[in-house]
């Protein structure tokens, strides 16, 4: 016999549904998350707010947690004064707090599968120092095989993003002469430039620069100049010295980043380097190299075969290799070109891969990576972040097979 409404809804427990449906699990949070981002100039995560549990009603209802006034932007603060009110005993319930599917996430949407929001340090990740020209200098013993000539970039168009998470940043689209495909880069920071975008074009008018994004400052209603006229093409606004910036080469995954897949953690990853490039003491800004290459090079369809081999008993590189790809398929020659046009020679590189380190600086060290910035898993650092038997394996694998520079003794027992 099938179970009635009235059965379904006592056998249900919202506390162990997965975090991104409705209503959410509890989240875990330290006392000092709201503090930390108020300092941070963010917004207060909706996920802090209290939320009813799907029960029987109590005799007194539960009371929306004020936020504080420090914590929210000047321009938000009418409607933080409006939720911080206590609410007539008339008012319903459902009347104080929006539906859960129109509640923005904290940082890049859809956020990363997990238990809380970790919370926002308000300094720069450390770096350790490589020299990929000598043996001991921190890149692993291996050496890439290199395109022999690096492709030929050109961003074709930016525009100025607002992110949930209260930053800015710029999105660049590149075409190449390599592939047909679209790649990006995102750059956190007003003085990083593309040479190629900036170059003046036979024929096109100063409103024809505003829309392609070839502008200086920001867009305005009625603008009318790009503000570049007198500087030749492509002429650097960055020339002086200046702090290596912080670089992320991330690799397109459609099922880490939309689909909330605990397989990898692709998407955590996206998020802790958008967060790291956005905090106020990231002065040399930040750019993510997002390269169209999904499944480690070799494309979604094959990605998901290699997901059913896993599931019949084989890792991520053995499920690769039956399927008659290697184990890792990227190419970085793309990324390379993308940071030259983007004027960097000098950067500091958010990895945990040693072979990443020299195939992003080129076939002749024509970008020099100076500091490698570890990705540790938020859950390996008590700060949130997810746990899955699959991540966990998938981990194991890239630090035992593929050389990952994670300490195997940091990996925390079974969840």
């Amino acid at each position: 016999m099938m179970p009635t409404h009235e059965q379904w809804r006592s056998a249900l427990d919202p506390t162990q549904l997965p975090s991104f449906y409705s209503p959410p699990t509890a989240p875990q949070r330290r006392d000092d998350d709201d503090a930390d981002i108020a300092r941070a100039g963010f917004s207060v995560s909706s996920q802090h707010v209290a939320r009813p549990a799907v029960s029987a009603p109590t005799s007194q209802p539960p009371q929306p947690r004020s936020t504080p006034a420090s914590s929210v932007p000047s321009h938000d603060a009418d409607a933080a004064s409006t939720r911080s009110s206590s609410p007539s005993p008339q008012t319903p319930l459902s009347d104080l707090l929006p539906p859960a599917s129109l509640v923005s996430p904290a940082f890049t949407p859809p956020a990363t599968p997990g238990t809380s929001t970790p919370s926002l340090l308000l300094s720069e990740p450390r770096g350790v120092p490589v020299d990929s020209s000598i043996p001991t200098g921190g890149c692993g013993t291996k050496q890439p095989h290199l395109l022999p000539r690096l492709p030929h970039v050109e961003c074709i168009v930016r525009a100025r993003i607002p992110t949930t998470g209260g930053a800015e940043m710029f999105l660049h689209v590149y075409r190449n002469d390599v592939d047909t495909k679209d790649h990006l880069a995102i750059v956190f920071g007003d003085a990083i430039r593309s040479r190629s975008l900036d170059a003046p074009r036979e024929g096109e008018t100063e409103y024809d620069r505003l829309v392609r994004g070839a502008y200086t400052g920001r867009l305005y209603h009625g603008r009318t100049t790009s503000g570049m006229l007198g500087r030749a093409g492509g002429e650097s606004s960055t020339e002086a010295a200046h702090t290596a910036p912080l670089v992320r080469i991330h690799s397109e995954c459609y099922t880490g980043e939309t689909v909330w897949s605990a397989r990898c953690d692709c998407g955590e990853q996206l998020d802790e380097a958008a967060r790291l490039m956005a905090l106020p003491s990231s002065s040399a800004g930040g750019i993510i190299i997002y390269l169209r290459q999904e499944g480690r090079g070799i494309g979604l369809a094959e990605k998901l075969k290699a997901y059913n081999l896993q599931d019949l008993g084989n890792d991520t590189v053995e499920a690769n290799l039956l399927l008659r790809h290697p184990a890792d398929a990227r190419s970085y020659g793309l990324a390379t070109a993308m940071l030259l046009d983007l004027e960097q020679r000098d950067i500091r590189l958010l990895t945990n891969n040693p072979d990443k380190i020299r195939a992003v600086e080129g076939p002749n060290r024509e970008i020099v990576v100076k500091e490698r910035v570890a990705m540790v898993p938020l859950s390996w650092r008590g700060r949130g972040g997810f746990r899955a038997p699959e991540v966990d394996g998938y981990l194991k694998t890239k630090i035992e097979k593929m050389g990952h520079m994670l300490d195997m003794a940091a990996l925390p027992g079974p969840p």
